[in-house]
């Protein structure tokens, strides 16, 4: 039994008549660690216990935390996250609730990332929170649970932040024979590593973040995601902070389920859509989740950006 859920897919009427398309919605923010890191991540997890390891040790923004957190505790493992200073403290207090130790390091993602590295023992696995193929493998669950249902979208929307879920969706379009779908690779500006790559097309990297959507907060996509834009139908689109924050509260009202900015940038675009995704009519959001902010703090970061 695998330690993520199988989660809903529902038609969102206040979305589809927002935007003039078919809208439907993966809700994975139903997941129990709050996002669909967990898919990828409790594969990740399982795999190295059942090698042996005796310790997971991992570098988070929040979501990817708080789901080897949680897989940890599932599996009777110790866990230690380092997450930079630009995580909030809802994410640090939500991996602590999972048994887990938090280490604050650095005040990005990568600074935190080079700490948990060298962590690492030779009794310990080092889950990455989106560059690993067991990561992709588990993530391209979402599709297969879409296939299954028996709907076929004509284009799916999702947020990128290192590039592990549209990895792993590219992954289960792929599998699944979908290779036509195009997706949706939405940013928030600030933190829009993917489009700086696809514009250069080469494998660059951000010089610094500057995005409320912290988990987004990766200066540079896995190999894996970029290499994927350039061979397969993947639409790069850049929101504003502010977009993304409105896209929350208007989600919160619309279905009463409360995500972080980095999966409201994804909702932006559907609310929302681009002249390229008024071409297709039905369209899948994966909604991602993310459970590091509250109501508060969005409408905090919302004063913030005005």
């Amino acid at each position: 039994m695998s330690l993520h859920l199988n989660t809903p897919l529902l038609e969102s009427r206040p979305l589809s008549l927002a935007s003039g398309h078919e809208v439907w919605l993966k809700l994975d923010a139903l997941q129990p660690a709050g996002s669909f890191k967990l898919r990828g991540v409790g594969q990740a997890c399982e795999h190295h216990a059942k090698q042996g390891k005796r310790r997971f040790i991992s570098s988070s923004g929040g979501n990817a935390g708080i789901a080897v957190a949680y897989a940890g505790r599932c599996l009777g493992l110790p866990v230690t996250v380092v997450v930079p200073e630009s995580t909030t403290e809802r994410a640090r207090q939500l991996i602590r609730q999972e048994e887990a130790e938090v280490i604050v390091h650095g005040k990005v993602w990568h600074e935190a990332n080079e700490l948990a590295l060298s962590l690492v023992g030779e009794d310990d696995a080092f889950i990455h929170p989106f560059d690993d193929p067991l990561l992709w493998s588990g993530h391209a669950s979402l599709v297969d649970e879409v296939v299954a249902s028996g709907f076929k979208p004509d284009a799916v929307v999702l947020s990128v932040g290192g590039g592990g879920l549209l990895s792993g969706v590219c992954e289960g379009l792929e599998r699944n024979g979908w290779e036509d779908v195009p997706v949706f690779a939405v940013e928030t500006l600030g933190a829009a590593s993917l489009a700086a790559a696809m514009t250069q097309k080469t494998w660059a990297a951000l010089d610094s973040i500057d995005s409320i959507a912290t988990t987004l907060g990766a200066k540079q996509v896995c190999r894996q995601a970029f290499e994927l834009s350039q061979r397969r139908p993947i639409i790069s689109h850049v929101v504003s902070d502010g977009e993304a924050l409105d896209a929350c509260e208007r989600f919160l009202l619309d279905h009463r389920v409360l995500v972080e900015p980095a999966c409201g940038a994804a909702l932006a675009l559907a609310y929302a859509p681009s002249e390229a995704l008024r071409a297709y009519h039905r369209v899948l959001v994966v909604v991602c989740g993310g459970v590091t902010a509250t109501i508060d703090q969005i409408r905090e970061w919302r004063a913030q950006v005005g």
